[in-house]
């Protein structure tokens, strides 16, 4: 699952409007996705909650429809490899760290 800090994002998109070697399409997505459950256990840890059970896929067919839990419990290993390559540097990598300070 790929995610990013806002302020990683921000960053990103402003280095690439001022970097003249940045041309095309660049994810936007930390150098480290994450599965599903890490995400979810790493979010309960940042809010000091737990996160024990997880959501049965049938019960988000219900509750969203086929497309959009296809959307949320869909694998996808997104990577920033152009930005990696272009020089870009991620403030925030590991996932643990993103959320603190997001919470904190």
């Amino acid at each position: 699952m790929p995610w990013i800090h806002r302020d990683d994002e921000v960053a990103l998109i402003l280095w690439a409007l001022d970097n003249p070697k940045v041309d095309g399409v660049l994810n936007a997505t930390a150098p480290n996705p994450v599965t599903n459950r890490e995400l979810s256990k790493a979010l309960g840890r940042a809010l000091h909650r737990p996160a024990v059970m997880p959501v049965p896929r049938l019960a988000l067919i219900a509750l969203r429809g086929e497309e959009l839990t296809e959307q949320i419990v869909g694998s996808y290993r997104v990577i920033p490899r152009r930005a990696l390559d272009l020089g870009y540097g991620f403030r925030f990598t590991a996932l643990d760290a993103a959320l603190r300070d997001l919470v904190g």
